[in-house]
């Protein structure tokens, strides 16, 4: 029998003991970790003006960058020259005093101390209940096929759909109860987003990736360890490479040639 001719009867308590328990516990988990993130988490302090500054004013080059070609020439030129000047005179360093020296060690640095201290408490809140979730479904649950994909896959696929399944033979498309589990721990970000809000801290896994949205990082204070000084160099030869298109350039010539001929 062909492996695409594979025709298994599961029984029906796999559904209502395995694969459902398996999707609500992840559902309820993921809740769960996002309250303790929030409860976990400290107000954050209020940062000085000159702080701020030195980080929109990196975020105002990336925007210039990635979206200057809605501006003209001449705007596009003039804000990058004033960019290019600040940058390389440290006009928007938050301690232009520190500019050349070695950047302080995170450690001693309480604002560094505050941002790295908040990011275990987030890596914790969201390593441990996986871990025990991950140890459960593979104590109770391993070695069960749940359900089978309506659509065909190559072998490739094989060993993440089929973990603690040990056979050679089975097609593709049966998904084990192992990968069931990594199924949603990846495909349920959706559901938190529907529950929770698009702001929520139980798909802080796949917000590494970053949504597109203009291409700009969310505000936020400068990782430790960074140095400003060096991020501005880098900037500024950034915005000194970019070669800058108009998008409306020759914009009427391109309406008469499309509208003309009919008016």
């Amino acid at each position: 029998m062909a492996i695409e001719d594979q025709d298994l009867y599961l029984d029906p308590a796999l559904r209502d003991w395995v694969l459902f328990p398996i999707l609500f516990v992840m559902i309820l988990v993921g809740i769960l970790r996002h309250n303790i993130t929030v409860l976990l988490q400290s107000a954050p302090k209020q940062q000085p003006l000159k702080a701020i500054r030195e980080q929109l004013s990196i975020q105002k080059s990336a925007i210039i960058r990635q979206n200057g070609h809605h501006i003209s020439p001449a705007a596009f030129n003039a804000r990058r020259a004033y960019l290019t000047q600040a940058y390389t005179e440290g006009k928007f360093l938050k301690d232009p005093e520190a500019r050349g020296k070695p950047t302080a060690n995170p450690l001693t640095d309480p604002g560094g101390m505050d941002q790295m201290i908040n990011m275990m408490k987030g890596n914790m809140a969201n390593f441990i209940p996986q871990t025990i979730i991950m140890g459960w479904v593979n104590f109770f649950f391993t070695g069960f096929v749940l359900i089978k994909l309506p659509f065909p896959l190559t072998v490739r696929f094989k060993s993440m759909l089929q973990s603690g399944v040990q056979t050679s033979d089975l097609d593709v498309r049966w998904v084990s109860s192992l990968s069931w589990y990594f199924l949603n721990l990846f495909g349920l970000q959706f559901v938190y987003t529907l529950i929770l809000g698009a702001n929520n801290s139980a798909n802080q896994q796949m917000q590494g990736m970053g949504m597109p949205g203009m291409g700009v990082p969310a505000v936020g204070p400068l990782a430790p360890g960074q140095d400003p000084d060096k991020m501005f160099a880098a900037e500024r030869e950034n915005l000194e490479l970019v070669q800058h298109d108009w998008i409306l350039e020759g914009v009427e010539k391109r309406l008469l040639a499309k509208y003309g001929a009919k008016a």
